[in-house]
């Protein structure tokens, strides 16, 4: 136990195995692959088609503290991603750019009536999607690494698609398709305004997690918790709004001690958040004081691109904020595979063959 109660070094953290649970494919491109598909498609509306200056572009475009602006960038990749060789393509790199950072484990979600406009449905979208995750899987195998990548659907808040989106979550579960979300704009699109997709869901016991507590409080984690029955909330940063600190010491509401007791994880996002608006700075990220209360806290990347972030990137951050140790890292990586969507027994594999073994030797170093 007491190695696991140092503090680990970059570079250790980068061989760290890792969980992730909030990844979104349409935001986790890399530059030159949005720049080669751009050129094949005739698209001329990116900013550079310098791979290096494009990073920045979408990394300052998205550090406006706006969560609107940030979600306006999404223009660019979703663009280019209308093709199926290109979701594929895609897909594929996404899969092996999160195992040379170390993911064993990733849910990595989209939309898929975002990639209609050349004449796929969303049967062909989602297939895409999970032929490249198997690529990138193979392709991580052969340099020496292990990543299983499943998908979480989302249904747009502002359209009116989460209804035939779920019934695709429960067609594909048993391909590589574990779960549902609803994304894009909180505010003025309540969780309950999908209350009967959420219903089907249940109906059909199939797993889903809402994006609540980011833009907008409180009542949008009550709805999604207790009226829509969501497992997971996708951020759930807001809930420290209903944590008291004015005596000195953490005074749970209602809403909070419901979470904690209740183990509702919460799809913590840092980087992210600084960039829309819901924390100033790592160090002043309800993270920190969450997961020293106990809230089930998992850590996850959001957009990588937008973002220029990666997990590494994410627990590094943390460990120099909050001088987390492995044990700290080790138990949000635990929180996060306690959560998946994936079978019990799966689960607890990836825990004790994968996880646990690997932070015990890494620590020892």
């Amino acid at each position: 136990m007491s190695d696991l109660l140092k503090r680990p070094t970059p570079e250790q953290v980068k061989r760290l195995p890792k969980a992730l649970l909030h990844d979104h494919l349409d935001g986790g491109l890399r530059p030159q692959t949005i720049i080669d598909i751009a050129n094949e498609i005739g698209y001329d509306a990116l900013p550079t088609k310098d791979a290096a200056e494009l990073a920045i572009w979408f990394r300052e475009s998205c550090d406006s503290g706006s969560l609107v602006r940030y979600l306006e960038t999404f223009g660019h990749t979703i663009a280019v991603m209308q093709r199926r060789e290109d979701i594929i393509r895609v897909a594929r790199e996404c899969a092996l750019d999160l195992a040379r950072d170390g993911v064993v484990y990733a849910e990595v979600r989209g939309a898929p009536e975002l990639f209609l406009e050349k004449g796929l449905s969303l049967s062909q979208v989602i297939e895409a999607t999970l032929e490249g995750y198997r690529l990138g899987e193979a392709d991580a195998k052969a340099e020496g690494l292990q990543i299983r990548v499943v998908s979480l659907l989302c249904g747009m808040r502002q359209n009116k698609r989460s209804q035939e989106v779920a019934e695709l979550v429960v067609k594909y579960r048993d391909h590589g398709v574990v779960g549902f979300d609803i994304a894009g704009p909180e505010d003025g699109f309540p969780p309950s305004d999908q209350l009967e997709t959420f219903e089907y869901l249940r109906g059909e016991n199939a797993h889903f997690t809402i994006h609540a507590g980011e833009a907008y409080g409180l009542p949008s984690i009550w709805e999604a918790i207790q009226l829509c029955g969501a497992e997971r909330l996708g951020h759930g940063v807001r809930i420290i709004d209903d944590v008291d600190f004015r005596s000195g010491e953490a005074k749970l509401g209602r809403l909070a001690s419901y979470v904690r007791d209740r183990r509702v994880p919460l799809e913590m996002c840092p980087t992210s958040n600084l960039q829309t608006g819901a924390a100033a700075s790592i160090k002043e990220h309800p993270i920190g004081a969450l997961a020293k209360l106990r809230f089930r806290v998992t850590v996850n990347t959001d957009n990588r691109l937008m973002s220029d972030t990666s997990m590494t990137n994410e627990m590094n951050e943390l460990v120099k904020a909050f001088d987390w140790n492995f044990l700290d890292l080790q138990r949000v990586t635990i929180n996060a595979l306690k959560s998946a969507f994936i079978p019990f027994e799966e689960r607890l594999a990836i825990i004790e063959k994968v996880v646990k073994p690997a932070y015990l030797a890494i620590s020892a170093e």
